[in-house]
């Protein structure tokens, strides 16, 4: 498996990727399977509040693993605060990761549920100086992870990502993508789950505190089904649909979840 080119296929996907990133076999790897019944209320983790300027958003791209779209940090334009974190974490990207059916694509699993999609909001600690050095430190990094599920009455906030989808059809297209306030993807509820965690994706740095939503969105079949009409291959290639760009559960290895709720 050559360092450049993990995925998910049978030969280069996440059960093979610690050949390379040895980190994938660490004792903090995300994503996990939370239990209800091993979760602990803690009744000092207070609520989050993301304060997002929507002229940050500046493009949106598919790199062959996931659709992003990319926020200006350059200075603390975008932030997250409170819950679990101290200071305020730039926002830099958000992702997605989705199955090839309707009944699978998440990463975390809630109590033996899984979800259409996962959105995650990636967020770094300028303290650290940049992203490179926030990536080495325990309190680096804090993503916001949000389940996406298959409903009836969709919410329109998925609807401006989806529909640019078009013009990043293949591997390697990017697309403007201004004015976008992406707070409008955060569910009514604001009770979430925490733990500490790594990036999802290699080298599986072990740099995460997660803030995962309790409260799913809800999309539509067919907005499902436009996200699996990407490609991971490039223009001039045959079409090969991105899906499955999920990688299971980890061990919790005696990591504690702590819940904001009861």
């Amino acid at each position: 498996m050559a360092q450049s080119v993990w995925g998910y296929d049978s030969d280069n996907g996440p059960e093979r990727w610690h050949e390379n990133y040895p980190l994938a076999k660490g004792d903090k790897q995300s994503p996990i399977e939370i239990n209800s019944k091993d979760v602990q209320h803690d009744s000092s983790l207070s609520s989050w509040h993301a304060s997002y300027d929507p002229g940050a958003a500046k493009t949106i791209l598919n790199n062959g693993r996931t659709c992003r779209v990319v926020f200006d940090d350059t200075f603390d334009r975008s932030v997250l605060r409170g819950g679990p974190l101290t200071g305020a974490y730039r926002l830099r990207q958000l992702h997605l990761h989705w199955g090839s059916s309707d009944h699978h694509g998440s990463e975390h699993v809630i109590d033996g549920v899984k979800y259409a999609a996962e959105l995650h909001m990636v967020h770094w600690n300028p303290k650290h100086g940049n992203f490179a050095g926030a990536l080495k430190q325990p309190d680096g990094v804090a993503v916001v992870g949000i389940f996406l599920k298959v409903g009836n009455t969709p919410k329109p906030e998925m609807k401006r990502i989806l529909e640019e989808i078009e013009n990043i059809k293949t591997k390697g297209k990017e697309a403007p993508f201004l004015h976008f306030d992406p707070s409008i993807l955060f569910p009514k509820s604001r009770d979430y789950w925490t733990y500490h965690g790594s990036f999802t994706t290699p080298p599986c740095e072990e740099c995460i505190t997660w803030i995962l939503l309790r409260e799913p969105i809800e999309v539509s079949s067919d907005q499902m089904a436009k996200l699996r009409s990407l490609s991971k291959n490039n223009e001039n290639e045959p079409v090969s649909p991105l899906v499955d760009n999920w990688r299971p559960p980890q061990p919790l290895k005696g990591r504690i979840v702590r819940a904001s709720f009861k």
